[in-house]
């Protein structure tokens, strides 16, 4: 990641150029240069600022910035400078562009609504945990480092969706159903599920799911039967081509293959899936996504008094 400074003044309503250039070599030896040139318009405005941001641009900085931090900085520390981030931002907003308010609510910009969500699930990432592998850890920061801006939300909050109902799904014209909050409250015993964060997919079991419902989809009533990874088979029934034609899209959007793993409920591999919902409150102190909602709110208040 670059970080460009600029000292001087920009007149407000001019534009401001930024240009990239790369040199490369093709396939066949040829050696090119690719030129990128962004031009975005300058305010003064402080309204106008928030009301244009770009949330996924703007996390992906916070998520590289965290990971050049982590090999030098404890993760309380680098947690706290994340969440720092986030109170500063909304406070600014609070402070300089909110319209006259209640003091007891909490003020999010349109834009920026998702920041508070995507804040903490970048605290509760593996890259800032300290109960996983380092192995993990290490591969975490350098997949983070480099890692594109459509792929930076889904590492820290992936995509959960239910498969175990698709038939009752109502469809909106896309092949993906709708997403699930990454909460518990939304996994069911009865239920199968499918998380994807752009490297792995979890398929996570129910302790009661129906037999039938198994046949269907993974060819064996049996959970004991399918392996902890597996290749997902089309067997000749409309759920199972669902779900095909779900994980196919996905891996396009992805451009990876995504691994398949298995997870079961009251297995290790149960708890590493719900390890994933980052909205729970978790054992070890994390606090839930409404709980830090408030943490933040406090926050504000605090600086706004002081």
């Amino acid at each position: 990641m670059v970080a460009l400074k600029h000292d001087d003044k920009l007149q407000d309503g001019s534009e401001c150029a930024f240009q990239c250039a790369l040199l490369y070599t093709t396939l066949y030896g040829q050696r090119r240069i690719r030129v990128s040139t962004l031009s975005l318009p300058c305010t003064n405005n402080l309204s106008n600022l928030f009301r244009m941001a770009d949330l996924d641009t703007q996390f992906v900085c916070f998520l590289k910035q965290a990971a050049n931090e982590v090999p030098s900085t404890p993760p309380l520390h680098v947690r706290e400078q994340v969440t720092n981030f986030c109170t500063n931002i909304l406070l600014s907003y609070r402070k300089f562009c909110a319209t006259v308010s209640s003091s007891g609510q909490l003020i999010l910009p349109e834009a920026l609504k998702l920041l508070p969500l995507y804040t903490i699930a970048l605290i509760k990432s593996t890259g800032l945990r300290t109960d996983g592998r380092i192995d993990d850890r290490s591969f975490w920061i350098n997949y983070a480092s480099s890692v594109s801006a459509p792929l930076a939300i889904p590492l820290v909050y992936p995509r959960m969706i239910g498969i175990h109902d698709l038939d009752l799904q109502e469809g909106d014209g896309s092949l993906i159903p709708q997403t699930l909050p990454l909460a518990s409250e939304y996994v069911s015993d009865d239920g199968i599920y499918l998380l994807e964060n752009g490297q792995d997919c979890l398929i996570y079991v129910g302790s009661s799911v129906d037999s039938n419902l198994m046949h269907q989809l993974f060819g064996s009533s049996l959970l004991d039967e399918i392996p902890a990874q597996f290749v997902l088979q089309q067997f000749n029934n409309p759920l199972s081509k669902k779900l095909n034609d779900i994980v196919n899209e996905i891996r396009r959007q992805r451009c990876s293959y995504l691994r398949l793993k298995l997870c079961k409920k009251g297995d290790p591999s149960g708890m590493f899936f719900l390890s994933y919902l980052v909205e729970d409150k978790v054992p070890t102190g994390g606090l839930s996504y409404v709980e830090f909602l408030v943490h933040i709110h406090r926050q504000i208040q605090m600086k706004m008094s002081s």
